[in-house]
């Protein structure tokens, strides 16, 4: 891969994310790993809302097939009253061993951990190419900003993360991978799981898990 390829390679991915209503702000691998391929993975999201809930395992299970994983929703193998009342360790240990019976190695789970509001600066950048000669082009050129009642703007944003866990019969049960991703549009379902999961598919390429790429020669040119 040539350099003019891999910088259209890294822009596409930052405009990409960019344009995101979801960011990664941590991303953490287990050191002692450096890939790792599941025969299957069940994917959990924990949310009080069932409707999200059907949205968000079904888009993320489907983003994963079509990159060869074999994912499968927690909403078609857990039992209906499962997520009705809390369990105890002994009833997940024995989920975990019933998972493994019938042939799952891996579970990626993801969560909301806290919502905050923010007070943004929602068009601060018009003006970010431009410089002003002098004060009184500067002043004038930015004055409507003390009439415009949009400009600042309060907006939640959820704190969410995703976890992969192996647990593959032969070892060690253990958290492989985490990553934290904020959701600054969440009152926009759909487009807020929609990019949650290109955010969360892009970092598990990177890792090199669950998706593995292919290596590709460095001088082969294409």
């Amino acid at each position: 891969m040539n350099k003019l390829h891999i910088h259209l390679l890294i822009l596409i991915t930052i405009l990409l994310i960019g344009c995101n209503s979801s960011e990664l702000v941590e991303n953490w691998k287990n050191p002692d790993i450096d890939t790792f391929e599941a025969q299957m993975v069940l994917v959990i999201g924990i949310t009080p809302d069932d409707g999200n809930r059907k949205i968000f395992e079904k888009r993320l299970t489907s983003e994963l097939k079509k990159n060869g994983v074999n994912a499968v929703k927690s909403l078609d193998f857990f039992e209906k009253n499962f997520t009705t009342t809390p369990r105890t360790e002994e009833e997940l240990r024995a989920l975990e061993t019933k998972l493994t019976e019938q042939g799952f190695d891996a579970i990626l789970l993801s969560k909301v951990l806290g919502v905050e509001d923010k007070m943004t600066v929602v068009k601060a950048y018009r003006n970010l190419d431009k410089t002003f000669s002098s004060f009184k082009e500067d002043y004038f050129e930015n004055q409507d900003i003390y009439y415009d009642e949009e400009y600042y703007e309060e907006y939640q944003i959820f704190h969410a993360e995703s976890s992969l866990y192996c647990i593959c019969p032969d070892k060690e049960r253990e958290l492989i991978w985490k990553g934290s991703i904020d959701i600054t549009e969440p009152e926009n379902t759909r487009k807020a799981v929609s990019d949650y999961v290109k955010v969360v598919i892009w970092a598990l390429k990177g890792q090199q898990l669950l998706i593995i790429d292919e290596l590709i020669d460095e001088d082969l040119d294409i």
